[in-house]
């Protein structure tokens, strides 16, 4: 005996069309309990005239898109979101500058560009960077905690690009608008290594080793 689908009242072909209704979230106002701007400021980008506002939303659930707000940021370093455990950054670095020599002891480092070209420079010992690569948009940058490393802008526009970093490097919050308020934040040195809550001599456990490899 065969069987005609077509005969179940809860099917007709080609769709589904009496089939038993199934939940329907926009038809409950108990899942709609608030209005839905708050849930956009809570948990998604807030924007002002139609630009993103970039501050720090973390540690809530938070989307953003990533490749827009970089092109938007006009400071050197803007923290998006900071967490326990990460921390995303976005940075404008003007033409013919550099983000500075740098080194985390204890922070991987991923680097994503959105717009403009420039080399990347890493090594053990920053008077020896024997890696070095050009990028442009959309290449990434993995840069491994205890290697020194910088960034230069080598194109004819601001190389715009976004920065995590694994813990968090910076304190939540933290906008430098230029080069040089980083560079006073941190020390007030080009060669600057990134260690929250450190002294320049509790730096030295973490870097010395990196100084004396051959």
């Amino acid at each position: 005996m065969y069987f005609f689908p077509y005969n179940n009242p809860y099917y007709q072909y080609p769709y589904y069309v009496n089939a038993p209704p199934m939940n329907n979230y926009t038809r409950h106002s108990e899942y709609w309990e608030k209005p839905a701007e708050l849930y956009e400021n809570r948990f998604e980008t807030v924007r002002q005239n139609n630009n993103i506002l970039l501050r720090d939303y973390g540690p809530n659930p938070f989307v953003v898109n990533i490749n827009e707000a970089s092109k938007q940021n006009n400071t050197y370093r803007t923290a998006l979101w900071t967490g326990p455990h990460l921390q995303v950054t976005v940075m404008s670095i003007n033409v013919g500058d550099d983000i500075g020599l740098e080194i985390h002891p204890e922070v991987d480092q991923f680097l994503r560009i959105e717009q403009g070209q420039g080399i990347v420079q890493m090594g053990k010992r920053k008077d020896n960077l024997d890696f070095e690569r050009r990028v442009a948009d959309d290449f990434a940058i993995m840069v491994p905690a205890g290697t020194w490393h910088n960034v230069t802008n080598t194109g004819t526009i601001p190389l715009k690009l976004y920065s995590i970093y694994a813990p968090p490097n910076h304190p939540r919050g933290t906008v430098h608008v230029t080069k040089a308020d980083a560079m006073a934040t941190e020390g007030g040195s080009q060669d600057h290594t990134s260690i929250p809550g450190r002294t320049q001599e509790e730096w030295v456990p973490y870097t010395g080793f990196l100084e004396n490899k051959d």
